[in-house]
């Protein structure tokens, strides 16, 4: 009989030149690594790029990603490394996937993450869908997250905690995580990528990072969605919790739970922050910082990741996030159906904000368990 192949370091029996992946290449400094690494180390590498939007459109920006420059910064790291490249027009997707959700959202009065979504129904769903198409074995993007394996494939936060990335992918599903590889989740800083990819001589080495949302310039939201949606941004009243209309705005879209700045209602004792948004009477409702504080938080559109069935009812002690830039603080997980639940805070956030993701992690562990999106609640 003929010897068993070791297993690869993508996880497959078989020789890396026998293994073909598929590298999401956005344009940036850690999918070109990922895909420099693996074509060096001998695999079958096939590069993709998704054109999301017209880089010449009114919404893209200098520097943004998956548009003009990037994809001619893609194609020359292909053409580097000897690996073929496709440039795949998805703009019509991500339209209707992102933009358009991100856009109505805001009109709600919630404050959306286009960049989950975008991974939930583009890079991992469509684009997942073409790697199998071109018989890939894998795919495999630089996004800073590891996969490891238990009684089976387990998502796990990045070895840099900078760098990690595990909010914008806890909707990331079982079936996903067999398919997808994680190749810079293990490396401990951002130099170290750079440095890997001044080895490989990729031009794109001492690229800078992408800011803000790729379809949002300097992180203006309010412009954008008065571009996608004209004559939506209507002024209304700023009032207080009891309903006293202390100034007008130009718009609800122009403000976010826990803004204090730029309210244009100075003069007043103490501070006031945004505690609520009433899209309907078209009022930013503000009050006092510790308005602000949540204890309670509906959680629906629940992706589990954790081991057994979500809804068997039984209540867990969790850690979560609910917002990108915060650490885990400890929480208590209640499930009410395979899809929706209370998460109960042990200390109270301030800024908790509809539209936002509540990311679930096992305690004192790496693991991230699944998450959801907080809403308004019944």
């Amino acid at each position: 009989m003929p010897t068993p192949h070791p297993i690869n370091s993508l996880g497959f029996a078989k020789p890396p030149s026998e293994t073909r992946v598929v590298v999401a290449m956005s344009g940036g400094v850690d999918s070109s690594v990922v895909a420099a690494q693996l074509a060096e180390e001998g695999y079958d590498v096939v590069g993709v790029t998704l054109q999301l939007y017209d880089h010449g459109a009114a919404l893209a920006k200098k520097g943004a990603c998956c548009a003009g420059q990037d994809i001619h910064d893609a194609r020359r790291v292909a053409e580097a490394m000897g690996f073929p490249h496709y440039v795949l027009d998805y703009e019509n997707i991500f339209k209707d996937a992102v933009i358009d959700e991100f856009a109505d959202s805001y009109l709600a009065g919630a404050t959306p993450v286009p960049c989950i979504r975008c991974n939930e129904r583009v890079k991992f769903k469509d684009l997942l869908a073409t790697a199998r198409d071109l018989d890939a074995d894998c795919m495999a993007t630089g996004h800073y997250i590891q996969r490891k394996l238990g009684a089976g494939p387990e998502l796990h936060c990045a070895a840099d905690a900078n760098r990690d990335q595990s909010y914008f992918l806890f909707s990331t599903t079982p079936e996903q995580l067999e398919f997808l590889r994680f190749p810079l989740g293990h490396l401990p800083s951002k130099d170290a990528t750079r440095k890997l990819a001044a080895k490989y001589g990729l031009a794109v080495a001492d690229k800078p990072d992408s800011q803000d949302i790729c379809f949002v310039p300097n992180g203006n939201y309010a412009s954008v969605i008065e571009k996608l949606r004209p004559g939506a941004a209507e002024p209304g009243e700023i009032v207080d919790t009891e309903g006293n209309v202390l100034g007008t705005h130009r718009g609800v879209i122009h403000y976010t739970i826990g803004q204090r700045r730029g309210l244009g209602i100075g003069g007043l004792a103490d501070p006031l922050y945004v505690v609520r948004l009433d899209v309907d009477k078209r009022q930013v409702v503000v009050g006092p910082k510790d308005l602000l504080a949540t204890r309670t938080i509906p959680v629906r559109e629940i992706n589990w990741l954790g081991n057994g069935a979500f809804s068997n009812k039984a209540e867990r002690e969790i850690s979560v996030k609910v917002r990108s830039t915060r650490p885990p603080v400890p929480a208590i997980l209640r499930p009410i159906s395979e899809t929706e639940a209370e998460v109960e805070l042990l200390t109270a956030e301030e800024g908790v904000s509809p539209g936002q993701a509540c990311v679930f992690y096992e305690t004192g562990g790496s693991r991230i368990l699944g998450g959801g999106w907080i809403w308004k609640g019944r």
